[in-house]
């Protein structure tokens, strides 16, 4: 069991049976993840496909289990790894489609939340956002911006940008580097520039990048000085650091982090997703010893680890 002497935590970032969601699965096709078996088979020949493996057995995870057919089955499952780690609330940002999630977190409520995540170019996309909202009890929008066919600030969003400010909820944009060895480097729609430009339209809706950005790292912490209403999330072993043309860790990113945009702007996540794995205590572990190790206060780390997923969810209101 995780020991946080005595801190919440609320984490922002797992997902529920990602491996299966149709909905991200459709928008993966649409950019061009899965072109067919040609592709595959080369990336099993550049010797990409092992490296899943390869780290996997580094940080002692077993292999992915198929995703039970019972999703209320899994939801107990994953209510029981948050009472036995002692994590607070935690918030699903896929799983299944918008009303499928809402099920599922509607059978923890005391400890799980959901976002949106459906196409924001579909027709409707905005009246969804606040069906999820306001009849569903959903708490925000998760996009992957390389699968996007449009750009962040396409003004074909801004009826979807409009409703989530006025409905004070926030957006989880991903951009960087998407899936596994074999995935997408990048995608054409998902740099920090277009982010800015759509954060400076909208500058009361709260934007949440995860991953410290991945290789755009440094184009986002720039973007974030520029737009207060981009905050950072942690989630995730951060492995992409490894590709990075330069010396980076977790450790650097969390000091420069913490040293440009301050505490009230990182949100901490997990990025758990699938079992035997289950919660991810190791990264919970390793952000809170960085955190420590830097001398933040307790004031800061309630902020990182707790404080800040409340306000952004609005659940100091209730």
């Amino acid at each position: 069991m995780t020991e946080h002497r005595g801190l919440d935590v609320v984490d922002f970032h797992l997902h529920f049976q990602l491996g299966a969601d149709p909905t991200v699965r459709a928008c993966e096709h649409d950019a061009g993840m899965h072109p067919g078996d040609g592709h595959d088979r080369a990336v099993r020949a550049a010797g990409s496909a092992p490296y899943a493996e390869q780290w996997r057995r580094a940080w002692g995870f077993g292999d992915p289990e198929p995703p039970m057919t019972d999703r209320y089955a899994e939801a107990d499952r994953w209510a029981d790894e948050l009472r036995t780690h002692r994590i607070r609330r935690a918030v699903f940002v896929t799983g299944g489609g918008n009303d499928a999630l809402a099920d599922v977190v509607d059978r923890h409520p005391d400890l799980m939340l959901g976002l949106a995540h459906h196409d924001p170019f579909a027709p409707g996309a905005a009246a969804e956002l606040e069906r999820a909202v306001v009849e569903r009890g959903l708490r925000g929008l998760k996009l992957f911006a390389p699968l996007l066919r449009g750009g962040l600030d396409d003004p074909a969003l801004d009826d979807l940008w409009a409703t989530a400010q006025r409905l004070r909820v926030p957006v989880l944009i991903h951009i960087g580097h998407y899936g596994s060895a074999g995935g997408l480097p990048a995608g054409r729609y998902d740099h920090p520039d277009q982010l800015a430009r759509m954060a400076r339209r909208f500058p009361e809706l709260a934007v949440v990048v995860p991953h410290f950005g991945v290789q755009h790292v440094k184009e986002l912490f720039f973007a974030a000085w520029g737009c207060p209403n981009i905050h950072v999330d942690t989630s995730g072993s951060n492995q992409w650091v490894r590709w990075m043309p330069y010396r980076l860790s977790l450790d650097d990113l969390f000091r420069r982090c913490y040293e440009t945009i301050g505490p009230h702007r990182i949100v901490f996540g997990s990025d758990s997703s699938w079992f035997p794995r289950g919660y991810v205590t190791r990264y919970l572990d390793d952000q809170l010893r960085i955190c420590r190790e830097l001398g933040m206060p307790d004031d800061h780390l309630r902020a990182i680890f707790a404080g800040n997923a409340e306000r952004l969810l609005g659940l100091e209101e209730s």
